[in-house]
């Protein structure tokens, strides 16, 4: 390792634990779940589009970006001597703590630190802080605060002759884009392992239109932070109580030393990107932390925080030393039943804990088939890909609107017959797709009464997010649209369709469980458990039936056979088969980089589809990812058809 300066991001990660910090700068010996690959974070994160629109407003701005850190450093500190300056990436280091600034802007002795975040910010009702404390954040802002906290320390020590003041540079929820494709004035491009952002020609301070940005004072959290004087009652790990202050030097003088400072060992630990099946001859970090704690032998089996929904009580469970799931008993769970006899949250805790050892699955006979028997043939399963991106498509639209740009849809005869009924993916780039989705929608579900099935509650906020935006459009046929949409959906008390969606999802949860699904209880969980339990789907599936023309009909797929067996005879997740929408980067790598609050799962479809709006390809590239975008979304609502077929099977 070379590089001994604690960055921003360094200390990021070293804040949420301080093991990790050796993990990530020593990856040539541990594995890491989470991509590094920069052009992928700035497609899945949205942020360079931000970043460059934020410069924009900033048109006398001078940009360091360019410069190594020495050299920036000298450069900044000779524009600070000017009584008036603004500076992009402006370099401040204090011992070995480096951080560069996204915007910086000097006035006298007056110093605005602009962190430039791809987040929005209502003005009207958000805040920093818990409700009935002014000393405690809200933990959807801490890491955002955390951040500039960490910049206004190092500038305070680099240079105590100035006044730092802090902001958070944020996308103001409130505004209204005056102009169309704002969003497509700036291209992410990427040739030979660099990222350059492409601003179109003519964009300027005068052709954005109205300011959709916001600079928020973040001085009183900046200053909470830095001095410690945050209320955290919650937090009880060694680390969290520590004096910010002696993190960062404690962080700071591990790097410097190279040493492997103290892990956190707590319920953190259930999402850490070092936990994962390590590739020769890299090291698991996860094992290695919990290695002091555990035999080796016990270091594959789950913990207490694997359980679902168990986070916030297993710290406390941790604390009296019990740390496998296997030790946890029925009275650590306070269980409650349902009238109606779906299971409840506690009871299917203890199902997870229960069944793990007994290795028996679970499955509510009685009541699946009460709800089974209200559906009405063809049915119709569907699944939307959507995205929020922060820069509007069009005048009027708001930052993060709904955007859906792809659906599938499967239907089931009486006679059990499947086909893949229809598809929809709009990919033109600045175009918003939202109503022509909703027309072809409508066209594929309005020719039957027949029972239209969703996975969790995606759908039905995807439709009463358009069908609000119809509201508030010119389109001549939005009155149709909106009625057809409240026919299928529900929405709090406000109205529930008589065709309302059935959440396959809610099935689920209610009444089956399978040790297999461990804590997740997601569709690319669920699909590959029941294709390892049904002999039935596995004899039916391993024949290429799927898109064969005496089979299944497909509109993607060709003589597929969906089961698959890899050297060692086990049956191979159907979407690790498709082909990988980013090369050497599984789907699931993508969904894990996710850490917008605007973005909360499809992380591969929304990645493709911003590389598909955002960057300069080939018509051969565009095609490419297209096709594996109808793949993917057509195995989404294959799946719900296999997991209509096994709770069939199950009944009978």
């Amino acid at each position: 390792m070379q590089n001994k300066n604690l960055t921003k991001s360094l200390a990021m990660i070293g804040l949420q634990c301080p093991r990790k910090l050796y993990y990530h700068t020593h990856p040539e010996t541990y594995q890491n779940e989470l991509t590094e690959d920069p052009f992928i974070k700035a497609l899945a994160e949205g942020g360079f589009q931000v970043g460059a629109l934020a410069k924009i407003y900033h048109p006398d701005g001078i940009d360091l970006s360019g410069l190594y850190p020495k050299d920036a450093l000298i450069k900044t500190n000779e524009l600070l001597k000017q009584t008036k300056v603004t500076i992009f990436e402006a370099t401040f280091i204090y011992n070995n703590l480096l951080v560069r600034v996204d915007i910086l802007r000097k006035d006298g002795n007056n110093v605005d630190l602009l962190e430039v975040k791809a987040k929005s910010y209502d003005s009207s009702k958000d805040s920093f802080f818990d409700k009935r404390t002014q000393t405690k954040l809200l933990s959807n802002w801490e890491k955002y605060l955390y951040d500039i906290a960490y910049q206004t320390y190092v500038c305070r020590k680099s240079r105590p002759d100035l006044l730092f003041k802090p902001f958070l540079y944020l996308i103001d929820k409130n505004s209204i884009a005056t102009v169309d494709g704002l969003n497509q004035k700036f291209i992410l491009n990427h040739t030979n392992e660099k990222i350059k952002i492409i601003t179109i020609p003519n964009t300027n301070i005068n052709t954005v239109g109205q300011k959709i940005l916001i600079e928020i004072d973040s001085s009183k959290a900046v200053d909470l932070i830095i001095k410690s004087n945050l209320e955290d009652t919650k937090k009880i790990n060694w680390w969290d109580k520590l004096p910010f202050e002696r993190k960062i030097l404690d962080l700071a003088n591990g790097l410097k030393v190279d040493q492997k400072l103290d892990p956190r060992l707590d319920s953190q630990c259930k999402k850490c990107e070092f936990r994962c099946a390590p590739i020769f001859p890299l090291t698991s970090g996860f094992k290695e932390c919990w290695s002091a704690k555990l035999p080796n032998d016990a270091l594959d089996e789950p913990f207490v925080f694997d359980v679902w929904y168990y986070s916030t009580k297993s710290d406390t469970v941790l604390s009296t030393g019990r740390t496998l799931m296997k030790e946890l008993t029925e009275n650590d769970f306070n269980i409650k039943e349902k009238p109606e006899h779906a299971l409840t949250r506690s009871q299917r805790q203890w199902l997870q804990v229960d069944l793990f050892t007994k290795n028996e699955k679970y499955f509510d006979k009685i009541n699946a088939s009460k709800e089974i028997e209200t559906w009405i043939y063809p049915l119709h399963f569907i699944d939307f890909e959507t995205s929020r991106v922060a820069l509007p498509f069009n005048i009027g639209r708001k930052p993060y609107e709904q955007i859906a740009f792809q659906f599938s849809h499967h239907m089931v005869d009486e006679n059990g017959k499947i086909e893949h009924a229809g598809q929809y993916l709009d990919d033109i780039p600045g175009h918003f797709p939202n109503f022509n989705f909703v027309r072809n929608l409508k066209k594929q579900l309005e020719q039957d009464n027949g029972t239209i099935f969703r996975y969790s509650n995606h759908e039905n906020t995807v439709l009463c997010d358009i069908l609000k935006q119809l509201h508030n459009s010119n389109e001549p046929d939005k009155n149709s649209l909106i009625n057809w949409i409240q026919t299928i959906t529900k929405k709090d008390k406000q109205w529930l369709g008589e065709r309302n969606m059935v959440d396959l999802y809610a099935l689920v949860i209610n009444y089956f469980y399978h040790p297999l699904m461990k804590d997740s209880n997601s569709l690319k969980c669920v699909l590959p458990t029941i294709l390892h339990d049904s002999k039935n789907l596995q004899n039916k599936y391993k024949l290429p039936i799927y898109g064969s023309k005496n089979g299944i009909k497909s509109l993607n797929f060709q003589n597929w056979a969906l089961i698959q067996y890899d050297q060692n005879g086990n049956i191979q997740g159907p979407y690790q088969l498709l082909p990988k929408l980013f090369d050497d980067i599984p789907a699931e790598q993508l969904d894990f980089i996710f850490d917008q609050d605007e973005i909360s799962e499809g992380g591969a479809a929304m990645t493709a589809y911003a590389k598909l709006q955002f960057t300069e390809m080939s018509n051969l590239e565009r095609q490419k990812l297209r096709i594996g975008l109808l793949k993917y979304c057509e195995l989404d609502t294959f799946a719900m058809v296999l997991l209509y077929e096994y709770f069939l099977e199950q009944l009978f």
